[in-house]
């Protein structure tokens, strides 16, 4: 089933600029049915915004509660969710508008398989629908990723994270979108963690995974331990025009069963083990038939090795993407499926492992890749499950990549 659905997500900043072949994603979305906004109508109503075209927008049974109009022409949603203020939904239709004040509505959001329905979830919307807020100090921060509910957490300015008793690692909750503002915005010191505690003996998704996440245009930089980790079957995340740099362990990882999850348009440089994906060897009863994830468009720039570096995973996309002077780019080992197309690699030893050290080989698909100056060949097993059954996508030359992804990737260039 494809999951790139056409419709507008509410995500609270401005028109992107810079996203190549991004679908746009539906209306604030778990469970197919869009978060509510306060409404400024009737005491006691609220305004639903928009979920999908027949899904019931929260927080109005009646219908009656107006929004403001601060929501712009757009509501949250497709189909009937559109208007200026307005109503909230009905038992068949979506509602319109939402609370005055609100942030104006994107024209895209994710792409790949944060995009793709699953678990009860139609695509990846973040906390759209839910309190915009800026934070500047570490306190705040704090407080409002570990909160429940969607919020739109904007980070101005630098804050640094302590590290205390978890390593410098910090809980986000579901529902949650933590947006950068301007070019500087940054956290440094600690990371963030999406998902529970590590269980090994939970081998199925349990029903609080964390999930519905995004991050977007944010430094992460000098963490004592990883500078995004994504665990325990979490899913819909999206990780979106960031740059990453100088953990002392990932940069990005995603392990023990998590899924559905793109990594599009990051600058990742000054690092060593950039991108895990699949914690160890004996990760399959968690990471069979999970772990699917799309890495596009992203700047692997001097980051050495990992990126990224999968076990178990199918299919793991890995498409347009700029490898520059690293070890070894993508490692697929442990019978996991990596596609890789119209990548460019320049003075890279190994673009492309399928038998790497002592692992169990993996599976490797590749076309329409460019190298230059690296010394190996990129090695190729297959088949493996195409991405298309999941997802539309479109893929640029390879030729071209360099230029659109130096031009694209990283902090500060989707127009906040």
């Amino acid at each position: 089933m494809k999951g790139a659905v056409l419709s507008l997500v509410l995500l609270g900043c401005a028109v992107l600029a810079g996203c190549s072949g991004a679908a746009s994603s539906p209306g604030p979305s778990d469970e197919a049915a869009g978060h509510g906004g306060t409404g400024g109508g009737a005491p006691g109503s609220t305004s639903g915004q928009g979920g999908g075209a027949t899904s019931v927008g929260h927080g109005s049974a009646s219908g009656a509660g107006g929004g403001g109009a601060g929501m712009g022409a757009g509501g949250n949603g497709g189909g009937a969710g559109t208007g200026a203020g307005g109503q909230g939904g009905g038992a068949t239709s979506s509602g319109q508008g939402g609370a005055g004040g609100a942030p104006p509505a994107l024209g895209d959001g994710p792409d790949g398989f944060a995009s793709v329905e699953g678990y009860g979830v139609r695509t990846t919307t973040g906390g759209a629908g839910g309190p915009v807020v800026t934070v500047t100090t570490t306190e705040e921060l704090l407080d409002y990723i570990a909160r429940p509910g969607p919020y739109v957490i904007q980070v101005s300015g630098t804050i640094a994270l302590p590290t205390g008793t978890t390593d410098g690692m910090h809980d986000v909750t579901s529902h949650k979108t933590i947006l950068g503002l301007g070019a500087d915005a940054t956290l440094t010191g600690g990371g963030l963690k999406i998902g529970l505690p590590v269980d090994d003996a939970i081998t199925a998704p349990p029903p609080d995974a964390v999930h519905n996440i995004i991050i977007r245009n944010l430094k992460i930089t000098g963490a004592s331990d990883d500078l995004i980790n994504i665990q325990m079957f979490s899913h819909h995340i999206w990780i979106d025009h960031c740059d990453l740099s100088n953990g002392g362990d990932g940069a990005l990882d995603i392990k023990r069963g998590s899924d559905l999850i793109t990594v599009s348009w990051n600058h990742f440089y000054d690092h060593t083990k950039t991108c895990l994906l699949g914690h160890d060897e004996l990760g399959a009863s968690q990471d069979v038939g999970r772990l699917r994830v799309t890495y596009h468009h992203n700047f692997f720039d001097r980051s050495d090795q990992r990126n990224p570096r999968v076990r178990f995973g199918e299919p793991v996309h890995v498409y347009n993407n700029y490898y520059n002077d690293n070890s070894y780019g993508i490692a697929s080992t442990w019978n996991a499926g990596v596609v890789a197309e119209g990548n460019y690699f320049f003075s890279v030893n190994n673009p492309g492992r399928v038998i790497f050290e002592d692992n169990n080989p993996g599976r490797m698909v590749a076309r329409d890749n460019t190298l230059v100056e690296c010394n190996h060949e990129i090695e190729v097993a297959g088949p493996v499950v195409e991405p298309s059954t999941y997802y539309d996508y479109t893929v640029d030359s390879s030729a071209d990549v360099p230029a659109i992804v130096m031009a694209g990737a990283g902090v500060g260039k989707i127009g906040l």
